[in-house]
């Protein structure tokens, strides 16, 4: 008999999981650990019981026991810093809080309705049907296609948890309590909107709400004229995913940031170092590495946190804050390629070891080709275009390098990393020969991270290749004060560019600058 708690049924005879009636892979041990707790909920399991219970007696270490309760809570829809079904009872062991759901054993198929469901381990959407406001009931078409585009967007993103289309469309013209939507459908963020058309033109308004607080995050609106109705669906979708995907990231780490520190789980001390990345100073880099490490302990298939901690490693090169050089490379490289092994699939996994990868090894035509896949699996990850952006730009691709840099800064006009894409924009601008721009693209990246090697860089060959010495020698003051041990002669060390033209004309600029050899 199964045995059935929250949207979770546990079948000790067939040993199978499923929640919310679909099965849940889970690897023997995880099972025997999550059935275990359930059939001696009444007390506190330690440890040593475990031990015996589900490896036989066999030694294992720590991080063992760690990761296959991190497994068994991930399976049934809880965390580590919630601990709704499993709670840590500090150096006692673990219990099962959850209730079984007797009455659920006999209930027939019209029974009562189902209770609130958990909330997934990781960020969670439903995208509700938008209302048709053209007063046209006919146009309901569109505005369907427009939801449907922006779901099917939304569940490229990897790390989010989203609501399939007709689950979500259950509430079509129905008036809606959002806090109800996303307790029924076990979700906290809900995404709603309207469409209006008049004539040629049509205009879409969306707003970001978090469900369980009934919060509204975002709010946009988007106009365009009808010229091609599905071509207007994809670029809608396109903008509104843009748009909300960095919004529900930050949220995710504002919310991580206010819970105590000892509750926090692997998800949670990602969503940490992301913080710490996405500011990007020293002290931040040095701040997020140990974060994503302490996500890798607690979960060692972590992809994306394998490549945070790679990404670190490699911010650390282009800025000149490495202390052993040789090994940090050798790490970073370890920690981006275990990342691609563990991320085939994963977007912001590819994304982040493949710039780091063209970074440290130089293997810039590897990069990008992880990136590309990393699009082609999220076409709307705004990092992934000006990442790859910028690995163009080190091989020499300006032009390519530009539009992707340029989509990069539509899909997110207010993306944190804002600073790194008008870096890229600056060095494209200086390979292309156009040096006012790329000095002035360059000090407004500045002004938004002072501590940008890069952009200090660029700004200063830039304005001497100008002929402003005044103004280059002011940047060059800069360079040397974040990395005084850089030399024209260690450019090629420094950055993987790959034309020798290129590397000539920056290494020019930066002499005239006033650089040593």
């Amino acid at each position: 008999m199964p045995l059935l708690f929250a949207d979770v049924a546990l079948d000790p005879d067939r040993r199978e999981l499923t929640r919310r009636g679909q099965p849940v892979p889970i690897g023997p041990q995880v099972f025997d650990l999550l059935l275990y707790l359930v059939q001696h909920r009444d007390r506190v399991v330690g440890k040593d019981e475990l031990l015996d219970a589900v490896w036989q007696g066999r030694i294992v270490s720590e991080s063992t026991i760690t990761s296959h309760l991190n497994a068994v809570r991930k399976a049934i829809g809880d965390t580590g810093s919630e601990q709704r079904l499993v709670k840590t009872v500090a150096r006692k062991g673990f219990r099962f809080v959850g209730e079984l759901d007797e009455a659920a054993k006999a209930a027939p198929p019209d029974g009562p309705a189902t209770p609130a469901l958990a909330l997934p381990d990781k960020p969670s959407i439903t995208v509700l049907p938008f209302q048709n406001l053209s007063g046209d009931p006919a146009q309901d078409y569109f505005a369907d296609g427009v939801v449907e585009e922006i779901i099917t967007s939304l569940s490229r993103v990897r790390w989010l948890f989203v609501i399939a289309r007709n689950s979500s469309f259950s509430y079509k013209g129905q008036p809606v309590d959002v806090k109800e939507v996303g307790r029924t459908l076990g979700v906290r963020y809900v995404l709603e909107g309207s469409v209006r058309k008049a004539g040629d033109k049509v205009r879409i308004t969306g707003q970001l709400i978090d469900a369980t607080t009934g919060t509204h995050l975002w709010a946009e609106r988007f106009e365009s004229t009808l010229d091609d109705l599905f071509e207007l669906q994809d670029r809608i979708a396109e903008s509104v995913v843009g748009a909300i995907a960095p919004q529900v990231e930050r949220a995710e780490i504002e919310r991580a940031k206010r819970k105590p520190t000892g509750s926090l789980d692997a998800h949670d001390y990602y969503l940490r170092g992301m913080a710490k990345l996405h500011a990007g100073s020293r002290s931040d880099m040095d701040e997020a590495l140990p974060l994503f490490y302490r996500a890798i302990e607690l979960d060692p298939d972590f992809a994306s946190a394998h490549a945070g901690a790679a990404w670190c490693i490699f911010w650390r090169k282009v800025n000149g804050w490495m202390s052993d050089r040789a090994t940090e490379i050798t790490e970073g490289e370890r920690l981006a390629r275990r990342a691609v092994v563990l991320g085939r699939d994963d977007a912001v996994a590819l994304t982040r070891a493949g710039h780091a990868l063209g970074h440290l090894t130089g293997d810039l035509d590897g990069g990008i080709a992880l990136i590309d896949r990393a699009l082609l699996l999220n076409p709307n990850f705004a990092p992934a275009w000006f990442l790859g952006g910028f690995l163009r730009i080190f091989r020499g691709e300006t032009d390519s390098a530009m539009q992707h840099l340029a989509h990069a800064m539509r899909l997110s006009p207010l993306d944190p990393e804002m600073f790194r894409m008008e870096a890229g924009i600056a060095l494209a601008h200086f390979f292309a020969g156009r040096y006012d721009a790329a000095s002035a693209m360059a000090e407004k990246a500045l002004g938004n991270m002072p501590s940008l090697l890069i952009a200090a860089a660029v700004a200063a060959a830039g304005h001497a290749l100008a002929g402003r010495n005044d103004e280059a020698r002011l940047a060059m003051q800069r360079v040397r004060a974040l990395d005084p041990s850089l030399r024209g002669g260690s450019l090629g060390e420094w950055l993987p560019i790959h034309r020798a033209e290129n590397r000539a004309r920056f290494g020019e600029g930066l002499r005239l600058a006033g650089l040593p050899d």
